[in-house]
């Protein structure tokens, strides 16, 4: 892997321990309001790692920042969201039938005859299978019959259900699992720390804390509750981790993704020109090659900075309540887990719509946790950029007057 330029060296051993966190937190079960079993395996994390203290708003977010002084400047938040569509237990009508809830965002399609696994609270996994929607519910989420393959008296209200797409497996260079969306940017956070942490007592000088915010699958519920509370300081610079759907031009492996904004605004373009410029040194080039360039001078640490108009997330959020906000995601394959989803969307697919595991880049993981790195190490302040321009402007005014 290229060595990103100014960055304390992380070892293929690390790599490998951080690859491991990611196909552990990306199988684990979990629905908006329903995130105890993530939450659980971030407290067991954070557990043997003293310089961290870990506390939780009235919402249930997770609030961590570091227990050791000397951090300086303005608090820089890493955030990530602990939830991904799923489905909820909401009434048991027989030992193989249940009335199951869905939060999240899947189009119909996909439901047809689909296959899930319920786990309980034992963590037995059940398989079934849907067999058709209940119409006219009460209440913002669509209900479904599921009918167990085998007779069980475990499951309870409240259970979370998942789609049966598989374990989590590498495969060319790419992971593919369950829900990437948002646990691969949870593991990326628990990635950052194991880097942080092999630092000596105060060489990370930025006063890093991290927020891991519920149920945004349903509209970004934890998030708004954060900035109702002011988990986080007015004063914070807050950088939300998403997943974010892949498209042409915004390919997996070409890097973690500087995001400017989403479908619903537009991002603090000081804090993410600040991202771009530490993405930038460490690349030792910008994102896209210039057209006074070749394609082979594009650096071997790749990135992007793109739009990524696709969706939204909770960089809106934050942003809209007067925060200094923006986002980097990791470009996503089968969004939502839901497979061929372009030929789906316009009608042109073959076969019926099929669920399947979420994958990304192996290299844009960790990518997207060298930048995580770089910008915990040192974030520029708004401004930086003017240097440029009064650089150019102290070299080359002579032309207007020549």
């Amino acid at each position: 892997m290229h060595t990103p330029v100014g960055l304390p060296p992380i070892s293929a051993s690390q790599r490998t321990h951080h690859e491991s966190w990611l196909a552990e937190v990306t199988s684990i079960p979990t629905a908006a309001g329903k995130e105890q079993r993530v939450i659980a395996y971030i407290s067991r994390f954070f557990a043997s790692r003293p310089r961290w203290a870990l506390s939780r708003d009235s919402a249930g977010n997770l609030h961590l920042r570091t227990n050791e002084p000397g951090s300086k400047g303005r608090p820089i938040y890493m955030t990530a969201h602990l939830d991904h569509p799923a489905f909820v237990v909401e009434r048991i009508i027989s030992p193989t039938t249940l009335q199951l809830s869905f939060r999240g965002g899947v189009m119909d399609d996909y439901f047809k005859k689909a296959l899930v696994v319920v786990h309980d609270c034992s963590e037995v996994a059940h398989t079934g299978m849907l067999t058709g929607q209940i119409p006219d519910q009460a209440g913002p989420f669509k209900h479904y019959l599921c009918e167990l393959k085998q007779e069980t008296d475990t499951i309870r209200v409240g259970d979370v259900g998942v789609w049966n797409v598989g374990p989590a497996e590498i495969r060319d260079n790419q992971m593919h699992t369950l829900a990437c969306d948002d646990l691969s940017a949870v593991a990326a956070i628990l990635a950052l720390v194991d880097v942080l942490d092999t630092l000596p007592a105060r060489e990370h000088v930025q006063d890093v804390r991290l927020l891991f915010t519920r149920a945004e699958e349903i509209g970004f519920i934890g998030a708004i509750a954060a900035v109702e509370q002011q988990t986080m300081p007015r004063d914070a610079r807050v950088i939300a981790l998403e997943n974010s759907r892949s498209f042409a031009e915004s390919p997996i492996h070409a890097g973690p993704i500087v995001r400017v904004g989403d479908r619903m605004s537009v991002f603090s373009p000081t804090l993410t020109d600040a991202i771009a410029k530490r993405a930038e040194e460490i690349a030792g080039a910008p994102s896209t090659v210039t057209a006074a360039q070749k394609s082979m001078d594009q650096p071997g640490w790749r990135w992007q900075r793109k739009l990524m108009a696709g969706g939204a997330c909770e960089a809106s959020v934050y942003f809209s309540a007067g925060y200094e906000a923006t986002c980097v995601c990791l470009p996503l394959g089968n969004y939502h887990n839901m497979a061929d989803l372009a030929a789906v969307q316009a009608g042109t697919n073959t076969a019926p719509a099929r669920v399947a595991r979420e994958f990304i880049g192996l290299d844009d993981f960790h990518a997207l946790v060298d930048l995580l790195v770089a910008c915990s190490l040192r974030l520029p302040e708004a401004g930086q950029r003017s240097e440029l321009f009064a650089k150019l402007w102290a070299e080359r005014n002579f032309v207007l007057t020549q």
